[in-house]
């Protein structure tokens, strides 16, 4: 029996503003991605795909069609579904957007503590061991400014990853980086994400990451442009 795909978007159109202000900024989206996957979606900017990764992330509320996460429907969620749904998320943002007056370990901490379940000394543990896999075991009371931009990200990916997600949603995670650092990123993204089982949706203008997906999708002007399957 072939299992349901962890995300399932089907005629979803979204908008910003109200009355005449109002504009269409996503049209009649429809997407399916199966678990395990790696998709990075493409386009210009300004074509909606952060607007996509955002909705599919619970962080907005979608206004119309279907967008399932994980079987559940997030169009019509309450708030506190969409929290729900954002705890199964590890999302990875372009600026690291960590925390200056945290620790590395401080910092990764803080992706368990929507979760309820996981002890203090339970978190110290994962903590350390997720940042020892990203190779930062010898800088876990470093603060961010003292780690460089590619530390930084790897301290941001291990937050993404420290609750084990089912989904990591990355929005241009290698944008700051050199070459070096960002291939370091997105091979690191990969392991972990196989090595986790986990599901990848992906926002990017870097081309020279694109062999790691598993699909290409192009948004432009808020429509699906294209699908395009990766050789491996």
């Amino acid at each position: 029996m072939a299992s349901k795909p962890a995300i399932s978007i089907r005629n979803l159109d979204h908008y910003f503003g109200y009355g005449q202000l109002r504009k269409q900024v996503l049209f009649n989206i429809n997407l399916e991605i199966n678990s395990g996957e790696i998709i990075i979606m493409t386009g210009p900017s300004g074509s909606g795909k952060t607007t996509l990764l955002t909705l599919v992330g619970g962080l907005r509320s979608p206004q119309s069609g279907s967008l399932q996460v994980l079987g559940r429907e997030l169009c019509g969620a309450s708030a506190q579904e969409l929290v729900e749904a954002r705890r199964r998320n590890g999302y990875i943002f372009q600026a690291h957007n960590l925390h200056g007056s945290l620790t590395a370990i401080q910092n990764v901490k803080m992706g368990l503590e929507l979760h309820q379940h996981v002890e203090l000394a339970e978190m110290r543990i994962r903590a350390t061991q997720i940042l020892e896999h990203v190779g930062l075991g010898h800088r876990l009371h470093y603060y961010p400014d003292q780690l460089s931009g590619g530390q930084k990200q790897r301290v941001a990916i291990a937050r993404a990853l420290v609750s084990y997600p089912q989904i990591v949603l990355a929005d241009e995670p290698t944008a700051a980086l050199e070459s070096q650092s960002g291939r370091d990123v997105v091979n690191l993204m990969q392991k972990l994400a196989k090595e986790q089982g986990c599901t990848i949706l992906m926002v990017t203008h870097d081309n020279r990451i694109l062999d790691i997906a598993d699909r290409i999708v192009h948004l432009e002007d808020g429509n699906l442009k294209s699908k395009v399957k990766i050789a491996n």
